[in-house]
């Protein structure tokens, strides 16, 4: 089946659908970069690097789409006007975003192609949207079925990715549809993935330490911020601490979120991946560690490379796009849907 991803960044949801028979034949992303970085990590060099909002791009992506015989639509808009971790934390706020609009392009798109499926994922707050229609305001499942209920059929699900093999807890609202008369199977949850199990057997790591595994290399952090941390348990945040918590110069105590300076935990999945992976002062990114026997507790750090693309369902030999840096390459993955995911939500199509 031939598809189009929109809003595809660098592609990271992409990763395992050839897998299953799903060949991406067009993309569309408006960051230069990414658009680059997409065409080095995929065999398809088909991407329209350009604004989905212009009509004539729109207009082009329906040619091209049509003329390559795509039948799948993928649409996976930005989320950051949506995320609580994002500058709209109000539920009020997000009406204000137009990145949180852009839906309605790939919704245009559809109607002209008619493909045969079509997803759209996002965050759960995202139902939370409402959408202009016929001189009103409706959500987008609302919106969805008064466009295309008579010839689609319309799922909307939260999925867990933890429940779908992938070792990391994400929450992703999936909008489905089919056409009448075809089918779409849901897929069948699977037993979760602990960090343990996922990246428990990678040796040790301080801050700013190496190995000859690759991409499993310690980014270098604060010395202040690696002393809160080593000082720190598993599953615990630093904010904790009676002594080695988190101080301005002055040693008076920083005022903070009771879930960031904090370790994972080993015996569950990951937390959500965020875009701010690579900082210990963000939501709960710290290697969760291990007893040093002194009091203190090892891997003051965040996560590796490797272990971030072994949770976020990632091959982890993966290459960093010569065009990125590593924390721009760590950023897109916190932005995007882990592949396994996505993967396992498509291979219900036809059954």
């Amino acid at each position: 089946m031939n598809a189009l991803s929109l809003f595809s960044g660098i592609g990271v949801d992409e990763f395992f659908l050839p897998e299953i028979g799903v060949n991406v034949v067009l993309a569309n992303e408006i960051v230069k970069a990414r658009a680059e970085a997409y065409s080095l990590l995929h065999d398809n060099k088909n991407i329209i690097q350009a604004d989905i909002c212009d009509q004539s791009v729109k207009e082009k992506i329906i040619s091209v789409s049509k003329k390559e015989g795509v039948d799948l639509v993928l649409a996976t808009p930005p989320c950051q006007g949506l995320s609580r971790a994002g500058a709209n934390r109000s539920d009020e706020s997000i009406s204000t975003d137009k990145r949180n609009f852009l839906v309605m392009n790939a919704i245009e798109i559809v109607e002209a192609l008619k493909p045969s499926y079509f997803i759209i994922e996002n965050v759960p707050r995202f139902a939370k949207m409402v959408f202009p229609f016929n001189e009103g305001f409706v959500s987008l499942e609302n919106l969805l079925k008064s466009k295309f209920g008579l010839e689609y059929n319309i799922n909307v699900r939260i999925f867990d990715a933890a429940d779908l093999g992938v070792p990391q807890s994400r929450l992703r609202i999936v909008y489905r549809m089919w056409k009448k008369g075809l089918r779409w199977a849901l897929p069948v949850s699977e037993s979760k993935i602990s960090l343990e199990q996922a990246i428990g057997f990678l040796p040790s790591l301080e801050s700013g330490q190496g190995s000859l595994i690759k991409n499993h290399f310690a980014r270098k952090h604060p010395k202040n911020q690696i002393e809160w941390m080593r000082h720190t348990p598993t599953g615990h945040s630093a904010f904790e601490n009676n002594v080695f918590f988190p101080k301005k110069t002055n040693g008076e105590r920083i005022s903070g979120y009771g879930n960031t300076y904090m370790r994972m935990r080993w015996d569950k999945p990951a937390p959500t991946i965020t875009m701010r992976n690579e900082c210990i002062s963000s939501q709960e990114n710290v290697h969760p560690g291990r007893p040093s026997g002194d009091g203190t507790w090892s891997d003051a750090r965040v996560l590796t490379l490797r272990e971030l693309l072994i949770v976020s369902s990632l091959p982890a030999d993966l290459d960093i796009p010569s065009n990125m840096t590593e924390t721009a390459f760590r950023q897109v993955i916190g932005e995007g849907i882990p592949p396994l995911m996505l993967k396992k939500i498509l291979e219900g199509i036809g059954k």
